[in-house]
Formats: structure tokens, C-alpha cells, sequence
């Protein structure tokens, strides 16, 4: 059963963190569209809207929730699990995932009231903090306990370093085109 239940929870990890990437990605082209004529604003924005809401409330939500289910049912079969101080890690940053999806929520109800806050920039850099949240919850559960917590969150670190130093360099290319 445990098994079911762990191929269950990967099969909708994955959908959710593809919903959250491409979320993102569609925020950026809704707030590039400001800078296009009004004739095309008129017919982008609100495709932007329906593609944003279809994702949201299709895909990426129910992913989540699945997810969530799975997760907390696999803790319900493997109790032992919470006596294990990577787990504990593990889970915060999976509380941190949770606040990225609602914050995300809150960007697309914002975008859809004609409110934008966010630059195309901030959202792209945005877009790895799903990046750095997926990749430490993956670090986690693969090492668990055999690596000294201090090497990685430095390791951490250099990854984000890494990501916001290819944000730059992509922008760099980006306008010099």
C-alpha cells in the first residue's frame, strides 16, 4: 500500500512543481503584454487570464492538495518517518513551497484585477525560488542524515548565487538583443 501511495504522491509532486514553473512563466508574458499595443493588450490579457486560470485550477491546485494527501497518508503508514530530524527539514521547506503556491495565487488574482506589481524581472527571479525550494527538498530526502547540515545550506547557498548570477547574465543577453 505504501508504495501505491509513494508513486501516487511523486506522480503529483511532479504536476504541482510543473504548475508552479509554468505559472510563473505565464505571469511574465501577462506583464510583458503591457508593453505591446493596445490592440494586442486587448486580446493577450485576457488569454493570459484564462490559460493562468485553467493551469491554476485544472492542474496546479488539485496537484497540490494531492500531493498534500499523499504526503500526510505516507506519514500516517510510517510514523516512525517524524522521529527523524530530516523529515522535519524536509517538511518546512514544504511549508515553504506552500506559502510560493499561495503567494503565486495571490499574484494571479492580482494580475486578473489589472494590478501589476511585479516586474517581468522580479518574476523571473521569483520563478527560481521553486527552483531552490524543490532542489533543498530533494537534497534532503536523498542525503538525509549523511551530510552535516552546515555543508548544505552552503551548498544551498552557491546554487542560489548560481541561479540569480544566470538571472543576470540571461537579462544581460536579453536586452542587449
Amino acid at each position: 500500500m505504501y508504495l501505491y501511495v509513494k508513486a501516487i504522491h511523486i506522480i503529483f509532486v511532479v504536476c504541482w512543481m510543473a504548475g508552479l514553473f509554468y505559472i510563473v512563466r505565464l505571469f511574465i508574458y501577462h506583464i510583458e503584454a503591457n508593453d505591446k499595443t493596445e490592440q494586442e493588450k486587448i486580446v493577450l490579457h485576457p488569454q493570459f487570464e484564462l490559460m493562468e486560470s485553467r493551469l491554476w485550477n485544472v492542474i496546479t491546485t488539485p496537484a497540490m492538495l494531492i500531493s498534500l494527501l499523499a504526503g500526510v497518508y505516507m506519514l500516517y503508514l510510517n510514523p516512525y518517518l517524524l522521529e527523524m530530524d530530516w523529515m522535519w527539514v524536509k517538511l518546512s521547506f514544504v511549508v515553504g513551497l506552500l506559502i510560493y503556491h499561495f503567494i503565486c495565487q495571490n499574484i494571479m488574482l492580482q494580475l486578473r484585477k489589472g494590478i501589476f506589481k511585479w516586474t517581468s524581472m522580479q518574476l523571473r527571479i521569483w520563478n527560481e525560488v521553486a527552483t531552490l525550494l524543490l532542489f533543498a527538498i530533494v537534497f534532503v530526502v536523498i542525503l538525509k542524515n549523511a551530510l552535516n547540515w552546515i555543508y548544505g545550506l552552503v551548498g544551498l547557498f552557491v546554487f542560489m548565487i548560481i541561479i540569480m548570477i544566470a538571472v543576470k547574465i540571461y537579462k544581460y543577453f536579453r536586452l542587449k538583443n
